[in-house]
């Protein structure tokens, strides 16, 4: 499987070997950007994606902060300006997808962190992007790559991007998949104004041979059994007959079984003096659900 997975990686690259950033109709999460950054899909489990990025230029910025979301924030601004008309020549340009915050992985809560925060170039912009007027801002280009992606809905924020990188990790290192440890990428679809059907990722940046299982096959303790059936050749399933045995007392002969107990007498007719149960009066009921006593033990059905 890793093979494999090596092979499909290195025709990926050798098919793209320029920067897609395309229309944003390529992917059913990317939908309210013209352009999105286009990837392939290498392989796909039930836990996370392994996707290829072909080499593209960015536009990015830092912001030091306690947390993600606010230190995202701050440089959410200046790259929003960036792309309405702040930079040489005053370009408008449309707002691309994904929005990409590189996140460390040390971080402390008593100290501030740095978050890298950037845009994806336009295609029109791949080349030649106009320079920015504020020195807060710098390009970036992001070689030929594979990540592996969690998905999540909601809003991303510092507690939910933390938790879902953590269930990656976890099931990377379940894996055994070779990823780098330093950082990793939290990843924004979709505007502030966009309430329901939100998309965010995580990513990790892979470090070795891609590592993907086929989720088509099913694990061992969920291997449904085959159900039993009978031929109409096979002979018929053996019947068992239960007997009972029931001694009340140590001292009762061997063919007192299911004879009245010595102490149960039976009633006499006070006109016949006849011990006959069928005369005798008043007959009890028979109760519900009560044993048949007899010389010998019924068959069990």
């Amino acid at each position: 499987m890793r093979l494999s997975l090596s092979v499909v990686a290195l025709l990926a690259v050798v098919v793209s070997a320029e920067g897609r950033v395309g229309p944003s109709t390529n992917t059913s999460f990317c939908s309210e950007s013209k352009e999105c950054l286009e990837y392939q899909l290498v392989c796909k489990t039930d836990e996370y994606e392994v996707r290829h990025y072909s080499p593209t230029r960015w536009v990015s910025t830092d912001a030091e902060a306690y947390f993600m979301g606010v230190g995202a924030a701050m440089a959410f601004r200046r790259l929003f300006q960036y792309i309405t008309g702040a930079n040489e020549g005053g370009f408008q340009m449309e707002m691309t997808a994904p929005v990409l915050v590189k996140i460390p992985e040390e971080t402390r809560m008593w100290e501030p962190a740095v978050y890298s925060l950037s845009f994806p170039l336009p295609a029109a912009y791949q080349e030649k992007p106009p320079a920015p007027t504020s020195d807060k801002l710098y390009f970036t280009e992001m070689p030929a790559v594979d990540v592996y992606v969690r998905s999540y809905g909601g809003w991303m924020l510092s507690v939910s991007s933390r938790l879902h990188a953590h269930l990656l990790t976890r099931e990377l290192q379940r894996v055994g998949a070779a990823y780098n440890h330093s950082y990793h990428y939290g990843v924004g679809y979709d505007s502030p104004l966009k309430l329901l059907n939100r998309h965010n990722e995580v990513w990790y940046v892979s470090d070795g041979e891609l590592v993907c299982t086929d989720p088509q096959e099913p694990t061992p303790p969920h291997t449904p059994r085959p159900t039993p059936t009978n031929s109409p050749s096979d002979p018929p399933p053996p019947t068992h007959t239960l007997t009972l045995t029931i001694t009340p007392s140590s001292n009762r002969p061997a063919d007192a079984v299911f004879s009245p107990p010595p102490s149960v007498q039976m009633p006499l007719d006070p006109t016949t003096n006849s011990s006959d149960p069928a005369s005798a009066s008043p007959s009890p009921e028979r109760q519900p659900g009560a044993a048949r006593l007899n010389g010998t033990a019924d068959a069990a059905h």
